[in-house]
Order: C-alpha cells, then sequence, then structure tokens
C-alpha cells in the first residue's frame, strides 16, 4: 500500500513544455555597417569575455530585420562564441527582444508603483481602446505594438512611455489620444523626450 497518489504518465497527460522555438527566418548576417558596429564594441571586452556584448549583438540584429528569428540568434551567437541556446536565454528573459514582427512604434507603459499610482494602467486601457488592440498584440496597420513593462526610471515624471528608443514623460489617459495622433504625423520628433538629457 502506498500513500502516493496515482500518477498517471501517459504521454497526452505528461507535462511538456510550452515553449515555442521563434521561427527559423531568411538567412542572417549583419550588414557591414553593423558588422563594423558590433566588431568595434566587442574589441572593449577581454577575448574571454566577448559574450559582455550579448545585449548589444542582439540589439543590432534586432534592429537590422525588426524582430530575432532562430537564424538571427544563430549569428548573434557565431559572433559573440556561445551557444543558440545561450543566446535564445537572453532574448526569453528581456522585455525588449522580440521573436515575432512589431510594429513601426513599440509602446512600452511603464506599470511600476509610481506610474501606477498616477494612472498607467489608465493609459494603457485607452492606448488599447484606441488601437483596438491587447497587450502585446500590433494593430492591424502594423504601425503601433504595445507592450507593458516593469520599470523605465523615471518616476518623477510618471507615468512614462518608451517609443522604440524614445520618450514620452507625464502621459496622462485624457492626451493618449492626441499622442498617437502626433506620433503617426511627426513620428518620434513629437515625443517629450527624456528631461534628464535635456538639462545636460
Amino acid at each position: 500500500m502506498s500513500f502516493h497518489p496515482r500518477m498517471d504518465y501517459a504521454p497526452a497527460k505528461f507535462h511538456q513544455s510550452a515553449r515555442a522555438l521563434p521561427e527559423e527566418g531568411e538567412p542572417f548576417a549583419y550588414t557591414p555597417e553593423n558588422q563594423a558596429k558590433f566588431d568595434a564594441c566587442v574589441k572593449r571586452y577581454p577575448p574571454d569575455q566577448r559574450k559582455s556584448a550579448i545585449l548589444y549583438a542582439l540589439y543590432l540584429a534586432q534592429g537590422q530585420q525588426g524582430s530575432l528569428t532562430r537564424a538571427a540568434m544563430d549569428h548573434v551567437a557565431t559572433q559573440i562564441g556561445c551557444t543558440a541556446a545561450e543566446v535564445e536565454d537572453v532574448v526569453s528573459y528581456y522585455t525588449m527582444f522580440f521573436t515575432k514582427p512589431v510594429g513601426k512604434y513599440v509602446l512600452y507603459v511603464c506599470r511600476t508603483l509610481s506610474c501606477a499610482l498616477v494612472g498607467a494602467e489608465r493609459v494603457t486601457e485607452e492606448l488599447e481602446a484606441a488601437l483596438g488592440i491587447q497587450r502585446g498584440e500590433t494593430d492591424p496597420d502594423g504601425t503601433f505594438t504595445l507592450v507593458e513593462v516593469e520599470c523605465l526610471g523615471a518616476c518623477d515624471r510618471a507615468p512614462v512611455v518608451m517609443v522604440n528608443d524614445g520618450w514620452q514623460e507625464r502621459l496622462s489617459p485624457d492626451r493618449v489620444r492626441q499622442f498617437l495622433d502626433d506620433l503617426r504625423a511627426r513620428g518620434e520628433a513629437s515625443l517629450s523626450g527624456c528631461h534628464l538629457c535635456k538639462e545636460r
């Protein structure tokens, strides 16, 4: 007699990982310009610490093709001198990397305490309503992708939305639709920018 419950190990019921591999994609290699940027960056590290440049290597690859396919990750692994699995571990950890195509503008809404207290959740809801999408989705014409993230480090200027590499501070829910119209019309030039950059 056993006190342990009977376990059904039939293949259909046994635990299976929900992890989905990124699409293979077209063959990938850095453009000559990006290769030169990578080569300049990796020289800053001792040869046995090339992996320290992995974030920059991925940033270049994603910037070149918009998202990270398996082919792009394999290229980065070769450049860095590590395994493709190690590259995928990094990609799956950080919210700034995408394995599926995203919109022209990725809207990162901070949802941490300071932004939450002054309406970040309502900003997200207004963005969802205006764009007709949910968090994690891209609008039908491929212009906007909406993502919620943890602290963006501008708590005194909350709510904060990062747009690609740009910055919009103090975005209130009632200004969301104008914010989107401005982005469509003037692109990242319409963003407020980071006040710390302006004050230097």
